[in-house]
C-alpha cells in the first residue's frame, strides 16, 4: 500500500517508496553479495567433506575386501571354476538392475529440476515486471515535478513582469508630477524675476530692496510650504523675514531670521545688528542675504556666527540649516519625559495583557513543536515497517537464488537484485 508524505517546506506530496527505493536497492545488493559468497564457501566445504568421506569409505572397502579374500581364498580357489559362470551371470543381472534404477532416478531428478527452474523463471519475470513498474512511476514522478517547476517559473516570470510594469508606470507618474512641479516653480521664478526687473527699472534703491525682500519671502514659501514665513513690518526693529521651522508632524522646531541687503558694499555693522535681532526674537540661526559679499568670503559662509550668502545660494543654505535644526529638536524632544516612558514600559511588561499575549505565543509554539514531533514519529514507524518488509523480500529472494544456483549453476541464470560488487565499488 503506497504511503504519501508531504514536504513541510513546499507542500509537495510524493510516495515514500520513491524516496527510499535507491537506499533499499543498495542494501539489497550488499546483502545478496554477502549471501552469494557464503553459499559458495559452504558448497566448497561440503564438496571437500564428501571427497574425504568417499576416500575413507573406499579405503575401508578395499581393506575389508582384502581380508575377506584372504580368509576365503582357499574355499574360493576350490570352487572358482565351478562358480565362475554363475557369478558372471549374477553380476551382469545386478549391474543391469542398478543401472536401470539410477537411470530412473536421474530422469525423475531432471523433471524436478525443470519444474523448479520454470518456477524460478516465473518469479524472476514477476520481479522484473515490478521493477519496471517502479522505474516507470519514478520517471512519471520526475516528469510531473519538472512540469510543476516549469509552470511555477512561468507564473513567477509573469508576476515579475507585471510588477516591473507597475513600477515603471509609477515612476512615469512621479516623473510627470515632478516635471509639473518644476515647471510651476520655474514660472513663479520667472514672474518674480520679471517683477524684480520691472521694479528695478524704476531706479529706486529702497524699492529694489523691498523687491528682494518680497522675492526672498516668496522663494522661502515655495521651497518650504510647511514652514511659516513671517514678514516684519516697516518701522519695526528686527530682521526682514522670520522662518518658523516645522517637522512632518507640524511641530515647531526652531527659527531662522533673514536680513536682505542689496548694496554694492558689505557693511560689518549688519552682523552686530542681526545678532541683537536674533537674541530678541529667540532665533536659532541668522542669515544675511547680500548682493555684496565680505572680503574673506567668495561664496556663502559664516562670519562671527552669522551666515552670509548670495540670493542664489539662500535656498540651498536654508535646506542645510533647516535639516540641522530639525535633527537637534528631535533629539531634544526624545529626551523629554524619559522617566515616565520607562515606568509606562515597565507597567506594560508586568501587565496581564502582555502576559496573556506571550502565553498565546508560547502555546502556539508548543502546539507546532508537538505536531512536528508526532509527524516525525509516524514517519519513522512507517520506515521501520518498510525496512522489515524489504528484509523479508531479500531473504526469500536469497533462498530462491541459492536453490536455483545449486541446481542450474551460477552462470546459467541471473537472479541478483543488486549490481555486481565491482559496480558497487565504482
Amino acid at each position: 500500500m503506497a504511503t504519501d508524505i508531504k514536504c513541510p517546506k513546499c507542500g509537495h506530496q510524493f510516495d515514500i517508496e520513491d524516496a527510499v527505493s535507491e537506499e533499499y536497492k543498495k542494501e539489497l545488493r550488499e546483502q545478496m553479495v554477502a549471501y552469494k559468497k557464503q553459499v559458495t564457501e559452504e558448497s566448497a566445504k561440503k564438496e571437500r567433506e564428501q571427497a574425504e568421506l568417499f576416500a575413507r569409505k573406499e579405503k575401508e572397502f578395499q581393506q575389508q575386501a582384502q581380508i575377506a579374500a584372504t580368509a576365503y581364498n582357499q574355499q574360493l580357489q576350490e570352487e572358482k571354476i565351478k562358480l565362475q559362470q554363475s557369478l558372471e551371470v549374477n553380476l551382469r543381472k545386478s549391474i543391469g538392475a542398478d543401472f536401470e534404477n539410477q537411470l530412473n532416478l536421474l530422469i525423475q531428478s531432471n523433471k524436478d529440476n525443470e519444474e523448479k527452474l520454470k518456477l524460478a523463471r516465473q518469479k524472476e519475470l514477476e520481479f522484473l515486471q515490478k521493477e519496471q513498474a517502479l522505474q516507470t512511476r519514478e520517471a512519471e514522478l520526475e516528469l510531473s515535478v519538472q512540469r510543476k517547476l516549469q509552470e511555477e517559473r512561468a507564473r513567477l516570470s509573469e508576476e515579475l513582469r507585471k510588477l516591473e510594469e507597475e513600477k515603471t508606470a509609477t515612476r512615469e507618474i512621479e516623473h510627470q508630477l515632478k516635471q509639473k512641479e518644476l515647471e510651476k516653480q520655474l514660472e513663479d521664478q520667472k514672474r518674480l524675476i520679471e517683477e524684480m526687473k520691472r521694479k528695478a527699472e524704476q531706479g529706486s534703491m529702497q524699492l529694489q530692496g523691498e523687491i528682494q525682500e518680497l522675492a526672498l519671502e516668496e522663494m522661502l514659501r515655495t521651497a518650504f510650504p510647511f514652514d511659516m514665513i513671517s514678514e516684519v513690518g516697516k518701522g519695526i526693529r528686527g530682521a526682514d523675514c522670520i522662518q518658523t521651522i516645522r517637522n512632518q508632524f507640524g511641530q515647531e522646531c526652531g527659527r531662522i531670521i533673514y536680513e536682505s541687503k542689496r548694496t554694492k558694499h558689505f557693511d560689518r555693522s549688519w552682523i552686530e545688528k542681526l545678532k541683537a535681532d536674533m537674541r530678541s526674537t529667540t532665533a536659532d540661526v541668522a542669515v544675511i542675504v547680500s548682493q555684496a559679499m565680505p572680503e574673506q568670503l567668495s561664496k556663502f559662509g559664516q562670519v562671527e556666527g552669522i551666515w552670509v550668502c548670495s540670493f542664489g545660494e539662500v535656498v540651498a543654505l536654508s535646506h542645510v540649516l533647516r535639516d540641522g535644526i530639525i535633527r537637534i529638536a528631535n533629539a531634544t524632544r526624545s529626551q523629554e519625559n524619559r522617566g515616565d516612558k520607562m515606568h509606562l514600559l515597565y507597567d506594560y511588561l508586568t501587565s496581564n495583557e502582555f502576559g496573556e499575549q506571550w502565553k498565546a505565543i508560547r502555546e502556539g509554539f508548543q502546539s507546532m513543536k508537538y505536531s512536528i514531533q508526532k509527524e516525525r514519529d509516524a514517519m519513522e514507524k512507517l520506515w521501520k515497517a518498510r525496512e522489515k518488509q524489504l528484509e523479508k523480500v531479500l531473504l526469500n529472494a536469497a533462498h530462491i537464488k541459492g536453490s536455483i544456483e545449486g541446481i542450474a549453476g551460477n552462470d546459467n541464470i541471473q537472479l541478483d537484485l543488486m549490481d555486481e560488487p565491482d559496480l558497487l565499488e565504482e
